[in-house]
């Protein structure tokens, strides 16, 4: 495994740039949002986008990499298929994917966001999601990218909503970008937690890692969906969710990816305070990494 970075929370940190704060912070890998023109930030001037649809930007961003000597470990993609242009959707995410396969990248996080699927329930949802995904699978066959739906948001916090999925779409490249926090967020009591992550960690493609620290009585409560979040929110290395007990979750299922910060809590801190807090996460998810070697 490896420690990796958001680079929206690279720059929400207080850097510079992406660049600089992956030197700062002694990180080589940096998870990039693409957006839906298909473009991405340039990690060394933050005010500049490349555009990956062109050669010239494509071979941009695959400059800045190798000079700097980073690497992108996935490419995040923030799909609604509950919205009228889903299909357009499906065509930004197979270019994508077929872009990560260029460049070399392994994974790609896909959100399990399908607004207004109260309307049509769950089932509704897993459908329409289902289909989709399909059809990004299908028109990328002539990769290796591996798909990873995040558990984010009020659906997919739900294990029914991502096994049914998984067994939909049966396939191999499909699975999960474990977000640490969310299922937690979600309101599971923190053991059921646990066994979440246990019941889908053969799943894992790419993770997205962080923490909640909830009063002690609350802990092993069922609590409100995302319950006081913006109050317990905290550092990777505070709280309650012991990363410890993921990694090794992880590594007994075989995954040998990223452990990708993505620390919602910086908005709590002094912004000269923000680079100090995600020094800290980094060296605490390295020195859990390096206790399984």
């Amino acid at each position: 495994m490896f420690v990796s970075i958001r680079d929206d929370v690279v720059l929400h940190g207080g850097f510079s740039s992406v660049v600089d704060g992956l030197r700062a912070l002694d990180i080589e890998a940096v998870e990039v949002h693409v957006r839906r023109d298909l473009t991405v930030r340039s990690l060394v001037n933050s005010s500049q986008s490349h555009d990956l649809t062109s050669p010239e930007g494509l071979k941009a961003l695959e400059t800045e990499l190798a000079q700097n000597g980073v690497r992108i470990s996935a490419f995040l993609l923030g799909n609604d298929f509950g919205r009228d242009d889903a299909k357009e959707q499906v065509e930004w995410m197979v270019k994508t994917v077929k872009m990560a396969h260029q460049l070399g990248i392994s994974a790609v996080r896909v959100d399990a966001v399908v607004s207004g699927w109260e309307n049509i329930g769950v089932d509704g949802a897993i459908r329409l999601f289902a289909e989709h995904i399909k059809q990004v699978l299908e028109a990328t066959d002539d990769t290796n990218v591996q798909l990873g739906i995040e558990n984010h948001g009020t659906l997919g916090n739900r294990p029914e909503f991502l096994q049914a999925v998984f067994e939909a779409v049966n396939s191999s490249r499909l699975g999960l970008t474990l977000d640490t926090g969310n299922f937690y967020w979600f309101g599971h009591p923190l053991s059921r937690v646990y066994e979440i992550m246990r019941q889908f960690a053969p799943k894992v493609k790419h993770t997205h890692v962080k923490n909640i620290a909830y009063p002690p009585e609350m802990r092993e409560q069922q609590r409100p969906i995302g319950y006081e979040y913006g109050r317990y929110v905290c550092p990777i290395y505070e709280g309650d969710i012991n990363h410890s007990i993921v990694v090794d979750i992880l590594r007994e299922a075989g995954y040998d990816g990223d452990l990708c910060i993505e620390d919602e809590s910086l908005g709590k801190f002094a912004p000269e305070e923000r680079r100090s807090v995600l020094q800290r996460d980094a060296e605490h998810l390295k020195a859990l990494i390096v206790h399984l070697q």
